[in-house]
């Protein structure tokens, strides 16, 4: 990790000047919320979860690089929640790695999904809704578009390719293919209950607490 304690050092002594601090304020800190849908133990990644204590993002599950983190820390945005036992050292530095971090601004999330293809996959758990595969996923028009069908919530199912080329351009009856839910506009709610089947391949222990505390319990 030399050059990451390089990096580290770096910034620490570039971002505690005022001038540089402010400046990197005015610029918004170059610091965005990644969603890695492969997360590697090794580059100790950190948990990002919003004021309230729960993640922006279940899934894909809302991360930062270690750098990113580090950088809020230095721009006192985040709380750091927990920890790594890996640090970053510099002759006059050192610092653990964080893996939770909490924003000290709430975002409010949108009140309504953004109509996006991965939310229609999401909402469909990733299985195509003609004869459950995983496999080749794209979306299908419930009410062909050459018909006057719209891509919308309520027309729009995921299917994998072979059944969308089955279906083609005739109507569900007419095929006899029915998508085993009706289409529907989900709510946050809805994408994020789904969310939780697919975890990531790597869960730090620190982010358990965080990621599944607001689960209704089992009577």
């Amino acid at each position: 990790m030399g050059d990451a304690v390089a990096q580290a050092a770096d910034l620490h002594n570039w971002a505690k000047h005022p001038l540089h601090k402010e400046l990197l304020r005015f610029l918004g800190g170059g610091v965005t919320v990644h969603v890695q849908p492969a997360v590697r133990a090794e580059a100790c990644p950190a948990l990002v979860l919003n004021a309230d204590y729960r993640p922006l993002s279940y899934y894909p599950l809302s991360i930062w690089c270690w750098q990113d983190a580090i950088k809020a820390v230095f721009l006192d945005r985040v709380n750091i929640v927990s920890e790594y036992d890996k640090t970053v050292r510099s002759p006059s530095f050192e610092m653990r790695l964080p893996s939770v971090v909490s924003l000290k601004s709430y975002v409010r999330p949108s009140r309504q999904p953004a109509f996006t293809r991965f939310n229609v996959f999401l909402r469909d758990r990733f299985t195509c809704q003609y004869c459950g595969s995983r496999e080749d996923l794209t979306f299908d028009h419930l009410l062909p578009r050459s018909k006057g069908g719209q891509t919308t919530w309520d027309n729009v199912v995921t299917a994998c390719s072979p059944c969308n080329l089955r279906k083609g351009d005739r109507l569900a009856g007419d095929v006899e293919m029915w998508p085993h839910q009706p289409p529907f506009a989900p709510s946050l709610h809805d994408l994020h209950r789904n969310g939780r089947l697919f975890p990531p391949n790597y869960l730090h222990e620190s982010w358990l607490d965080y990621l599944y505390w607001d689960t209704e319990l089992e009577p």
